[in-house]
């Protein structure tokens, strides 16, 4: 694809797996808040419409999921549009929700940091007496129903101009349109390893690089947050492309 591009008019901010480190996205929110009065770079225009794309998995293994999503909840960046897209760790949320036997699968892929932000401690005696279905109970009382619509009214993807916004990737040889939630929210290595043309070049999160990962038919944006510190944003306006970074 020959110099893909966003649609006129329009500054994209597709930000990457935040983790529980909402430091780093209200730092981020502050740099891009302020890069959003940079003039267009080919026409030299102020005041572009500006999207802000968040690419999954809000919450586990940083030690403030809650504050992660309070501040995505309630201190939304003025004056942007706003995509949320769900990862594989809030899957794993809203499934625990409905069955406790998740809880393993979801405790070995950092779900303890998640509800100990919400005051569910998984040290208190009473889930070693009662299991998981204790936990359940204690997860869904202290559960605000703000944030139980945030996780329930996440996307799958989302798709502007030339490129295509998911949290994991896409299947190769399935068309966009026909891809289907569990890749977008899990798909690894056979995404990762494909040359192929996409249709479209795909924004993902979900597979950790040392730095936003430039392909020609993908861009990789989770630069580990939760332990590196580095929260990054890939911004799209026109053809060009950047990057914003804790």
């Amino acid at each position: 694809m020959v110099n893909p591009s966003v649609p006129d008019g329009w500054r994209l901010y597709a930000v990457g797996d935040i983790h529980g480190r909402a430091d780093l996205l209200r730092n981020l929110h502050a740099r891009i808040a302020a890069d959003s009065e940079r003039p267009d770079p080919e026409t030299g225009a102020t005041g572009p419409n500006m999207r802000i794309i968040y690419l999954g998995d809000y919450i586990d293994r940083g030690d403030h999921s809650r504050q992660v999503v309070e501040t995505l909840v309630a201190d939304r960046l003025p004056g942007f549009d706003r995509v949320c897209i769900g990862g594989n760790h809030e899957q794993y949320l809203l499934e625990f929700l409905e069955d406790p036997e998740v809880f393993s699968a979801w405790l070995f892929n950092g779900g303890d940091a998640t509800l100990r932000s919400y005051g569910v401690e998984i040290e208190d005696p009473a889930f070693g007496r009662e299991g998981e279905e204790w936990l359940q109970r204690q997860f869904r009382e202290a559960l605000p129903d703000e944030h139980l619509m945030f996780y329930r009214d996440l996307v799958s993807g989302h798709s502007a101009g030339d490129y295509f916004f998911c949290h994991a990737g896409v299947r190769p040889g399935i068309a966009i349109d026909q891809q289907v939630i569990r890749d977008l929210t899990w798909i690894r290595d056979e995404f990762l390893h494909a040359a192929t043309d996409f249709g479209k070049i795909v924004v993902h999160g979900h597979s950790v690089t040392d730095d936003v990962d430039f392909r020609a038919n993908r861009i990789g944006v989770d630069t580990g947050a939760y332990r590196s510190g580095r929260l990054s944003c890939l911004v799209l306006e026109g053809a060009s492309r950047r990057v914003i970074q804790t």
